[in-house]
């Protein structure tokens, strides 16, 4: 059922290319063209929130709005030492070096705003709201001088307004803000002063705020970026580029090109790449929140990405783009539905699509955006990329305000595979897991170890992502009925390796086991048995390696389970499910199919198809759900909810076993291996991508609709067709699951 927009662009496999990759290279510690490690280093903290850097001779300027600076690791109110909005920092150790400023006002709110060093890198301007510098007067703009640490008294415009963002040239300062007169000069939210601070003629005239000013290399343009409908008169919305010697408009990008409630919040200019590239933050529904990259011969668009979630900063090092945000949505580029928030984002400056770099922060205080600036620092040998904002949190650790990454060394090892072991037929055992996640790389090599060998029997190299991690699988053949076999999996990125993961074992059956064994040769394309005995993964047994996620922590190992031999989960009704990992077109016809035991009298969903995994679906259907009185309905959606019901009540505390299937017979609701419902005339069903759920998701307006969409019950043996399973082979089934 459509409860919103569906998001039609999205590719109909997130992540077709994902998975073991054949005959690919061994991993590399950073996968190229990241050239970033993602593992956070040991820097200072602020109390909060950091807006502006700058650097210069391995020192990095912070600036914003903080009164303390305390040691990495050092709890907030402890350890501090006292500053006014700004801090200097040794590049390379994360340390206080250099200049100590204090920004002050009388009021006691000054804030620090932007920062920018000449380019002979003598001299540090800042700007923000700000009565004095050290003691010395001045207005909202300063100049200090880097050798000595003094605030340039000469250097004095009269700023009405604060001041967001500035550039600085051999012989210029451009700035902008809400700045509305310099020296009692109307400005019209930009404005230029020489170096001496004298106001220069440059005057575009913006009618909202400035938030970026970017300079063309050749000096000759300015891009200009902030909340305004109009420069100079003409309609360009949030972007303009003018001249920067007499401020004349030069391109100009009305309404519409750029969302009417969408802001430009940062613009970078990098000369390699011929661009330059701008981070927009939008408001209300359906806005752009991501970035541009812009042709800078002609100011043209070359990319966009409309990630949700408001992009605050940029830089651009080598060939990638890196971002602060908090996009929370970037499914209209075929990437992650709306789901956690990922801060700290790369993407090729070639193609918008997502690269493997995730170090994160959370929101933290403030606005709640979590980053707010970027800047790149060499020091020696290496480059540093320093962050600052408002999170207090960096790759899950307490850390507030700043953090910063380095080219090299890469210290972080990938995450410990989860894995399974299992083995249904005398001739095979099969090891399964959960592809690991490694914040800087998406290409890794893993490892099979058989009966505490130091040898690997099975070497893989495999792609995955946080959002998608595809399921491996090596199936062992050299295997003797009756004997136990024990498997453990590592990963590597080339330089780093986790541990092995726990001991999984099996036992190598004399005969087949005949549930399982059959579901597969009746082609289940995702079938999970939920055995295990913990941890999140859900090992998909058919060939489709259609593993999925159990969010809340459900019961595990449920004894006894709904099939001979089998065990099960215990799903609370409150805040557990599992969903695939894997995006999935649209089925042409499927059926789904599981076992289910519960006593509930609040109903909820038992399976079915939704266009989201970690929230709650805009979009769903194929699903079939218990009312509260325990009757089963089978619906789908084809521009109005299409159901039928299963009369009885089957909330007993028995275990059942329902199938719903839909082809071009209709559909159809079997339980306990009959027919209980059916309509041949509904066909089709809503056509969006989408991911299939166990245990709970969205069922507002659907017919009878349960007091709770979360199912309080046991599930085992879950399964998924790309076909219409045929009455025999459905009462086979319950025949094979209830013998014994």
């Amino acid at each position: 059922m459509r409860k919103r927009s569906a998001l039609t662009g999205v590719l109909a496999l997130a992540a077709a290319g994902l998975g073991a990759v054949p005959g690919a290279p061994p991993a590399a510690a950073l996968q190229a063209p990241v050239a970033l490690t993602a593992d956070s280093l040991s820097t200072y903290q602020t109390n909060g929130v950091v807006w502006a850097m700058a650097q210069a001779n391995g020192i990095v300027y912070t600036a914003g709005t903080f009164s303390a600076i305390r040691p990495s690791g050092a709890a907030a109110g402890t350890n501090e030492t006292a500053v006014a909005n700004f801090a200097a920092f040794d590049a390379a150790t994360g340390q206080p070096a250099g200049c100590r400023l204090n920004f002050t006002v009388g009021s006691n709110n000054a804030t620090v705003r932007a920062l920018a060093v000449s380019p002979d890198g003598s001299t540090l301007y800042a700007g923000g709201f700000f009565g004095q510098v050290n003691g010395v007067g001045v207005s909202s703009l300063a100049a200090i001088d880097l050798a000595t640490c003094q605030v340039s008294s000469s250097f004095h415009p009269a700023v009405a307004g604060t001041v967001r963002t500035l550039q600085a040239t051999a012989d210029t300062v451009f700035f902008g803000g809400d700045v509305t007169a310099v020296g009692g000069q109307h400005r019209g939210r930009y404005a230029a002063v020489s170096t001496s601070g004298a106001l220069l003629p440059w005057a575009p005239d913006a009618d909202n705020p400035a938030r970026a000013l970017a300079l063309t290399p050749d000096g000759q343009d300015a891009v200009l970026g902030g909340d305004f409908d109009t420069v100079d008169g003409v309609n360009s919305h949030s972007l303009a580029v003018v001249d920067t010697a007499t401020g004349a408009l030069v391109k100009a990008y009305p309404t519409g090109f750029i969302d009417a409630t969408s802001v430009t919040k940062d613009i970078v200019v990098d000369a390699a790449s011929n661009s330059f590239y701008t981070a927009n933050e939008g408001t209300g529904g359906g806005v752009f929140d991501g970035r541009i990259r812009f042709s800078l011969t002609d100011f043209s668009q070359v990319w966009r990405d409309n990630c949700l979630g408001a992009t605050q900063t940029l830089t651009v090092y080598q060939t990638v783009l890196y971002s602060g945000s908090h996009a929370h949505d970037c499914s209209s580029m075929g990437e992650y539905p709306d789901s956690v928030r990922k801060h700290l984002l790369a993407q090729s400056v070639d193609d918008p699509h997502l690269l493997a770099w995730f170090p994160d922060t959370n929101d933290g205080i403030g606005e709640k955006i979590g980053p707010r600036v970027m800047a790149l620092a060499p020091a020696g040998s290496t480059d540093y990329l320093w962050v600052g904002g408002e999170f207090t949190t960096v790759n899950g650790s307490a850390q507030q305000g700043l953090t910063r990454f380095a080219s090299g060394p890469d210290t972080g090892a990938p995450t410990l595979p989860q894995t399974s072991v299992t083995s249904i037929a005398p001739g095979a055992v099969k090891v399964s897991w959960q592809s690991s996640t490694d914040t800087d790389d998406g290409l890794l090599t893993y490892r099979v170890y058989r009966n505490g060998g130091a040898t690997p029997v099975y070497t893989v190299t495999g792609s995955s992502l946080p959002w998608v991690r595809p399921q491996l699988t090596y199936t062992d053949t050299d295997v003797t009925p009756g004997v136990k076999y024990t498997y453990r999996v590592s990963a590597s990125d080339g330089v780093n390796t986790s541990a092995l993961s726990p001991n999984a074992s099996a036992t190598v059956p004399t005969s087949a086991e005949a549930y399982p064994n059959q579901v597969l040769a009746d082609g289940a394309s995702l079938y999970w048995r939920y055995d295990a005995a913990s941890g999140s993964y859900n090992a998909d047994s058919s060939d489709g390696d259609d593993s999925g996620i159990s969010v809340g922590g459900p019961v595990h190992a449920v004894t006894p389970g709904a099939v001979p031999g089998s065990r099960a989960y215990t799903f609370n009704g409150s805040s557990q499910w599992t969903y695939s990992d894997r995006l999935h077109p649209t089925p042409a016809q499927f059926s789904i199919e599981t076992w289910f035991r519960t006593t509930t009298t609040s109903g909820g969903k038992i399976m079915g198809f939704g266009s989201n995994s970690t929230h709650p679906s805009g979009n769903y259907d194929k699903h079939v759900y218990m009312t509260d009185n325990g009757r089963l309905v089978f619906g789908v959606y084809t521009g109005t909810t299409r159901t039928v019901t299963a009369p009885a009540a089957y909330n007993d505390g028995a275990w059942h076993h329902v199938v719903a299937t839909q082809g071009a017979d209709g559909m159809k609701l079997y339980v306990d291996g009959v027919l209980r419902a059916a309509d041949p005339f509904v066909t089709t069903s809503q056509n969006y991508p989408g991911y299939w759920h166990v245990g709970y998701d969205s069922l507002g307006g659907w017919p009878s609709a349960p007091s709770s969409s979360y199912f309080a019950g046991s599930i085992d043996e879950a399964a998924v067709y790309p076909a219409v399973l045929t009455p025999a082979q459905i009462a086979q089934h319950y025949a094979l699951g209830t013998a014994g």
